[in-house]
């Protein structure tokens, strides 16, 4: 059972800020070989969805309201951990996410950037792309709304 909570950036102590910091290094620059500034200053200005499964931090996300990352209220820095995706965590840290930016933000449409593999799963919790195809840390991606 993932359990989920949802944060500003002064409400984390440092040990879980450490944790998700990990987590999305562990995913993006490790896992995926992509170098690239995760420490963008942004982490002050977002709500973040964490979830956790026996006290460890096993996904997460950081959502936005609309103009504070995208001109829409948006999700971002997807991730679960490698060995715990068979779980369908994606998707509960997903509609987690998607119920803080209506709760949180008053918002019904939310954006993403998507890596473009994942199309499929971001297409069935209700995402439709918007636009081509463009490269982001030289991953491919796709940006993608909701609502």
């Amino acid at each position: 059972m993932l359990n989920i909570s949802v944060k500003t950036f002064e409400e984390l102590c440092t040990a879980e800020l450490y944790e998700l910091l990990q987590l999305r290094s562990e995913i993006f620059v490790v896992e995926q070989e992509c170098v690239y500034q995760d420490l963008d200053g942004k982490d002050k200005k977002a709500l973040h969805v964490i979830g956790t499964k026996n006290n460890i931090i096993v996904a997460y996300t950081r959502i936005f309201k609309a103009g504070d990352y995208l001109a829409q209220a948006s999700i971002g820095r997807v991730v679960v951990k490698l060995g715990e995706r068979k779980h369908g965590y994606g998707y509960d840290i997903m509609n987690a996410s998607i119920r803080a930016v209506e709760e949180n933000f008053k918002e019904t449409s939310t954006a993403l950037s998507a890596q473009t593999y994942l199309k499929p799963f971001y297409n069935s919790l209700g995402f439709i792309e918007k636009g081509g195809e463009y490269l982001e840390d030289g991953i491919p991606h796709v940006m993608m709304l909701r609502g």
